[in-house]
């Protein structure tokens, strides 16, 4: 028989290929044959290895704790609690941990994190008696984010919105006493990012402009810390353009109603060398706004 008949269906490999065929070979013939010894390897040849241990809910719940109170990881902390809510999601368990979640993210920084916890917690628990404090993390995430007054007040206005929801919905809470604060301060806030904007149109001489900034004030801040400066940048802004009667008004109101303060000092001499004395006119919108609210 020939040499080529000899090959024909045959398929011709070099040593070094056939070496590697056996060795494959031999592999695969050992694997039935390996038993219990080598089963934990070829599962995690083949990334099988997924076994779930599953732990009791309390057991994670307090490593979140500690990781939180002892540690101060906040994210590791919450990855316990969202554990926590993984395993047990219908345990008590998983609501007490949504809640902590959220204040591990306020205390971590994470106030949209925070933000969304709570906002889930209120939404699957409404009445819960801790309802009130998850409404109260979201307020105070709003209110941590106030910016300088030179920028937008954007947030402070969405804080005074959030603060004003714990104060509705939770009136005899303990956080509605905080919220009621912390609403005086963001109103603060407004006044003085109102009042910044005045000052600048009065650099400018623009009067007018800076008379309404300075309205606003007076009229929607009468009891943030601004409001005596408001009344004697009136005076001025009123002197500036002639309208002395506003300015007397201005004068008068502020000494009627801070008469220790400062502003009043400047604005009662503001008005002496115009050769004026501080006189309330009644029918001044200045006179009304003040006695709309009491002082």
């Amino acid at each position: 028989m020939s040499a080529q008949r000899m090959t024909r269906g045959f398929l011709l490999v070099s040593p070094r290929a056939r070496g590697l065929l056996q060795a494959a070979a031999l592999f695969l013939f050992a694997l039935p044959l390996a038993g219990c010894g080598t089963g934990a390897l070829w599962d995690k040849f083949l990334n099988k290895d997924d076994t779930f241990v599953e732990e009791p809910a309390d057991k994670i719940y307090n490593e979140g704790l500690y990781l939180m109170n002892e540690k101060k990881d906040m994210k590791a902390a919450n990855k316990k609690f969202e554990e926590v809510d993984r395993q047990h999601p219908y345990s008590d368990w998983a609501r007490k941990s949504l809640l902590m979640s959220a204040y591990a993210s306020y205390q971590g920084g994470d106030y949209d994190s925070c933000i969304g916890a709570a906002t889930r917690y209120i939404t699957l628990h409404p009445g819960s008696p801790d309802a009130a404090y998850a409404q109260y993390l979201i307020a105070a995430s709003h209110y941590d984010q106030i910016p300088d007054i030179n920028r937008d007040q954007g947030r402070t206005e969405k804080a005074i919105a959030s603060l004003e929801e714990v104060v509705r919905k939770y009136p005899n809470s303990e956080y509605a006493t905080s919220a009621k604060a912390k609403i005086e301060g963001a109103r603060d806030q407004l006044a003085g990012k109102e009042m910044a904007v005045g000052r600048y149109y009065m650099q400018k001489r623009d009067y007018t402009a800076a008379i309404n900034r300075y309205k606003a004030v007076v009229t929607q801040y009468q009891t943030t810390r601004h409001v005596e400066e408001a009344l004697y940048r009136l005076t001025e802004a009123y002197m500036s353009i002639g309208i002395v009667g506003e300015a007397q008004t201005a004068a008068a109101v502020l000494g009627h109603n801070f008469p220790d303060s400062r502003w009043y000092k400047d604005a009662y001499n503001l008005v002496k060398s115009g050769g004026l004395e501080p006189s309330e006119n009644q029918g001044s919108w200045i006179s009304q706004t003040f006695k709309k609210i009491g002082l």
